[in-house]
């Protein structure tokens, strides 16, 4: 007998219970909106109803090819369509989408490759000679399939068995695709640095992908047909879910294949954008621009950015320029931000300095996020809301990731007390509001990549003319953050210079990693002989 009268004693079935997947708002749309333009990119534009079809027939052609549930499709591309039909197409078929920062050098592509263990590789010709350097360096010998974009006229070669539109018009357009059996299912890989150099692989699920998108919807204020402009690279956190986010609301996704101040401002005067994301270096290059780049748009654009929370100069010079800045905040395992400064209507009272300092703050949790909070690690306790008391920042919830590939240890670790530990350190203020104060991670955010500065030690530690080194974050208006080396040489390498270390760096790293600044010195250090790097960062508001 039920125990109460609403246990009705039945199982889930078809009419009541189906796996969430973001998938499901494509299809939708495309039955609505079938005529609206979905994709635009240069010359070209895709309709809802032959995008979905175009993502259809990728799946097919996946498929045809014996891929399916559990297989790794990575892709190495910018924001052209063929990256926007992956993020569909890919888990159409059932498998699991890798998007892959072409920022990194070949070793780490090729590492994340066997690691994924990838059975395709699509990749964008402007990436070809790097794909070719990491498949050298592999164990895994993938589906190689090209993309030759029109709008790419730069050099490049075809690597692969056989070109993308080729490869799709072998597919049904009309395929018939089934959900995840699960929600549970994994659809895509995303790569995050950790304090090693390897990166770990963190697994989101079609459920997570499912609500984080339709947060962004709500966090981002989207009404129907927003036009929403890609400047933020699909491969973080597959577009911050945005990729998926705007089929919610019938949107049209501008491609940009390079992100430059004149392509930005052509696009948003040219197509009507309502919303974009991007990191600090986006926004310095929107306020920076010369006049000859600009256009003039009569409505206000909202802007989303995460990362280091911008200078009070910055956002008071994007709002001047037409842009309405939100600060967000999230990590890779959270699929992007899931967390928001909310902004408050008394807030407007504030003078501008005040405005940007309060904007400046975390926040609070998505709609779709749980739980937030900041935590004493040790008694799993949550620190006072004083806006002095330190913690690290915890999150709970369905947009939290499945966990880390192959890797039961790190996982473990990150969900002890049954809360993900985001190894941020942060404050929380009376009125509930998160700050970051530091990140235990020793994690560098630059221009929105992470960087491990554990790695550039290494790296560092190499040269045979460096006793010591310690990199720590220096703030920097353009780039958010950059890496800043403090060094103490080797006896009989008293010439070792600046420009000696970071060409050193530009060898041995991906360039965006490398130290914009070195400091030559004797690093400061407890009694036990640990670096005290928060000194380190105090020392960086002096160079320069």
């Amino acid at each position: 007998m039920p125990s109460n009268i609403y246990d009705l004693d039945l199982d889930k079935n078809q009419a009541n219970h189906q796996p969430l997947t973001p998938l499901s708002f494509l299809r939708r749309t495309a039955e609505v909106f079938p005529q609206h333009p979905a994709v635009v990119h240069g010359d070209k534009s895709f309709t809802y109803h032959e995008f979905y079809a175009r993502c259809r027939a990728l799946a097919s052609a996946l498929h045809k090819r014996g891929l399916g549930r559990g297989d790794t499709v990575a892709i190495l591309a910018p924001n052209v369509p063929a990256m926007l039909e992956a993020h569909y197409g890919v888990p159409m078929a059932g498998a699991v989408l890798n998007t892959i920062n072409y920022r990194l050098d070949a070793p780490a592509i090729a590492f994340i490759l066997d690691h994924g263990e990838a059975k395709a590789l699509i990749v964008d010709k402007e990436f070809s000679g790097l794909a070719k350097a990491a498949l050298a360096q592999c164990k895994v010998k993938p589906l190689v399939i090209d993309i030759d974009d029109p709008e790419y006229t730069g050099p490049g070669e075809a690597i692969g068995e056989v070109e993308y539109e080729a490869f799709i018009a072998k597919g049904d357009r009309n395929f018939s695709w089934a959900p995840p059996g699960d929600e549970w299912d994994a659809i895509s890989l995303n790569y995050t640095s950790g304090t090693t150099g390897n990166p770990k692989g963190v697994v989101f699920h079609h459920r997570g992908a499912y609500l984080l998108s339709m947060g962004n919807v709500v966090t981002a204020s989207m009404q129907k047909h927003p036009v929403y402009l890609w400047t933020l690279p699909m491969f973080h956190c597959n577009g911050w879910c945005f990729t998926w986010s705007l089929s919610v609301a019938a949107g049209t996704h501008i491609c940009l294949r390079r992100t430059e101040a004149a392509l930005i401002y052509a696009a948003i005067a040219k197509h009507n954008v309502t919303h974009m994301c991007g990191a600090p270096v986006v926004m310095g290059m929107l306020i920076n621009a010369k006049a000859e780049e600009r256009k003039s748009f009569s409505h206000r654009i909202e802007f989303f950015t995460a990362a280091a929370p911008p200078p009070a100069s910055v956002i008071g010079a994007m709002t001047a320029s037409g842009f309405s800045v939100t600060h967000l905040y999230g990590l890779t395992e959270t699929y992007g931000p899931s967390v928001i400064c909310d902004w408050q209507k008394e807030w407007d009272a504030l003078d501008a300095e005040a405005q940007a300092a309060t904007k400046s703050r975390q926040g609070v949790r998505y709609q779709v996020l749980e739980d937030l909070a900041v935590m004493d690690p040790e008694t799993m306790q949550p620190v006072p809301n004083d806006g002095e008391s330190m913690g690290e920042v915890m999150f709970r919830g369905n947009v939290i990731m499945k966990g880390y590939l192959k890797n039961p240890k790190a996982t473990k670790e990150s969900f002890e007390g049954g809360w993900y530990h985001s190894g941020d350190l942060g404050v929380r203020h009376p009125d509930g509001y998160i700050q970051l104060r530091d990140r235990s991670k020793d994690i560098i955010i630059s221009g929105g990549e992470n960087i491990s500065s554990i790695e550039v030690e290494d790296t560092l530690y190499k040269h045979p003319g460096i006793l010591e080194a310690a990199v720590v974050a220096r703030a920097d208006e353009k780039w958010g953050e950059t890496p800043c080396a403090f060094i103490t040489r080797k006896n009989g390498h008293e010439n070792l210079t600046e420009a000696d270390v970071i060409a050193y760096c530009r060898d041995n790293l991906a360039h965006y990693k490398c130290p914009r600044h070195v400091v030559f010195t004797e690093l400061p250090k407890t009694s036990t002989g640990k670096v005290q790097k928060f000194k380190l960062r105090e020392m960086t508001k002096q160079v320069g």
